[in-house]
């Protein structure tokens, strides 16, 4: 059975905007090392021309407990820029060495004003480890995204409109 959790957040940023970096993987590679720098070591397109089934390579400072640079892949698995949808999942390391069969995190952006999106957050999963240790890494996953987001934000919202 899939799991899911969810969470919502604002960002200063308009739309068309956010969109261009999030559903560019090879933009969103190249500047995810300096948005949150405390999270990710690197990060690097291996596979793709940047669609559905592209593959990115992290390699993170520390994210999950006990992988202190252990690199992991994610596919980029859904891309709607009618609906303004975007979703990876993991296919190798990270949530997958730690007892999750299955994890994909979607995002849904919504114009919220000319220079405001509403980001919902949708971590979705499959475990099988206790039910303590899956919500307190689904916790970190969603976390982590919103972490993102809030770099993106400030990076976006300082650069030239």
């Amino acid at each position: 059975m899939v799991n899911e959790i969810k969470a919502q957040t604002e960002v200063s940023v308009g739309l068309e905007k956010l969109w261009q970096v999030l559903s560019s993987p090879k933009d969103f590679a190249a500047i995810a090392p300096e948005i949150v720098p405390e999270q990710i070591k690197e990060m690097q397109v291996i596979e793709g021309d940047g669609g559905v089934g592209t593959v990115i390579l992290t390699t993170p400072w520390s994210i999950l407990p006990g992988s202190a640079g252990a690199s992991y892949k994610e596919k980029l698995s859904e891309l709607d820029a009618t609906k303004h949808e975007i979703a990876f999942e993991y296919v190798e390391g990270g949530f997958m060495d730690r007892g999750f069969s299955y994890m994909k995190t979607n995002l849904q952006l919504s114009a919220k004003g000319e220079n405001q999106t509403e980001v919902d957050v949708k971590i979705s999963y499959k475990s099988y480890i206790d039910e303590e240790s899956t919500d307190r890494l689904t916790k970190t996953a969603v976390s982590s995204a919103l972490n993102f987001l809030s770099g993106l934000e400030k990076r976006l919202s300082g650069a030239a409109a």
